[in-house]
């Protein structure tokens, strides 16, 4: 019922005007990531973006629904991929789509008023709704698409971080040192204990310097991975020696019944690396 040739016609010769009157309608001096944006090429891209979403949605007044949204689906994602609108609050491009939604039902009272007795109630009516409803459903896609894009990019920098935060550095072709600095939190303490045998057996390192004094808070199952660490390093024929224990994660250690027979321990990291290289 609300598919119309004449009201597609009347909206797709608007789409400009749309663009341009949404753009001016943004207050310049409260807008905020993409939208307050100076820059010409970035302005410009913006407003093509608007545009091309309006070229999209006028298509849902002439085409069958499941092809309407597939032929969307390149333009939602390509948005919530887009690095200016990860930059830009989700709550504020939200209302930017619904402030195009009022256009759109405005819009619609223009096209009746100008065919003022040519359409029911009934059918102004549904027209309002398709609008409501595919506003909504697109808002709701972009918002789950661009949540997960950032999510991936939260996990991929946070690996980077974790990367750099705890490299293993050869000290020559068989020493290597493992700085840990800061707090280690279980997920970090997991991410130490994977990588580090990796780079061990990547660098073709036999002896592992393991320098805590850098470590502020440890609780007990940190402590725990990290003696598991030392355990499972001499399994693949690496000896560990730890340097710089602070007193309180010794005092967890001794809690736990960890055991440092095993392990040679040096109080600062200059023991460390001088017995190491004799």
């Amino acid at each position: 019922m609300h598919r119309d040739k004449e009201l597609h016609a009347f909206l797709i010769d608007k789409t400009w005007q749309m663009t341009e009157e949404w753009y001016a309608s943004i207050d310049k001096s409260k807008a905020t990531g993409v939208y307050a944006s100076t820059d010409p090429k970035t302005i410009a891209t913006l407003k093509k973006q608007n545009h091309d979403f309006h070229l999209h949605f006028c298509e849902v007044f002439v085409t069958e629904e499941s092809k309407f949204l597939k032929d969307f689906e390149k333009w939602v994602t390509m948005i919530a991929q887009d690095d200016e609108h990860l930059n830009t609050p989700v709550t504020v491009i939200m209302a930017e789509f619904f402030k195009v939604q009022r256009q759109y039902l405005g819009f619609v009272r223009e096209f009746v008023y100008l065919h003022e007795g040519e359409y029911s109630q009934t059918t102004i009516d549904a027209w309002n709704e398709i609008i409501i409803n595919t506003f909504n459903k697109i808002v709701t896609w972009f918002v789950e698409e661009n949540q997960k894009v950032a999510t991936q990019r939260l996990e991929a920098q946070q690996e980077m971080i974790n990367e750099l935060s705890m490299p293993v550095i050869a000290l020559n072709k068989q020493m290597g040192l493992l700085p840990l600095i800061g707090e280690i939190d279980t997920t970090r303490a997991r991410f130490i204990v994977e990588n580090t045998l990796q780079h061990c057996i990547d660098k073709d390192i036999s002896h592992l310097l393991i320098d805590l004094s850098g470590v502020l808070i440890i609780d007990t199952m940190v402590a725990q991975q990290i003696f598991q660490l030392v355990e499972t390093l001499s399994l693949i024929g690496v000896k560990s020696t730890l340097s710089g224990i602070r007193p309180e994660i010794a005092m967890t250690a001794v809690q736990l019944g960890l055991s440092f027979e095993s392990i040679t321990i040096k109080s600062n990291l200059a023991q460390a690396i001088s017995e190491g290289s004799q």
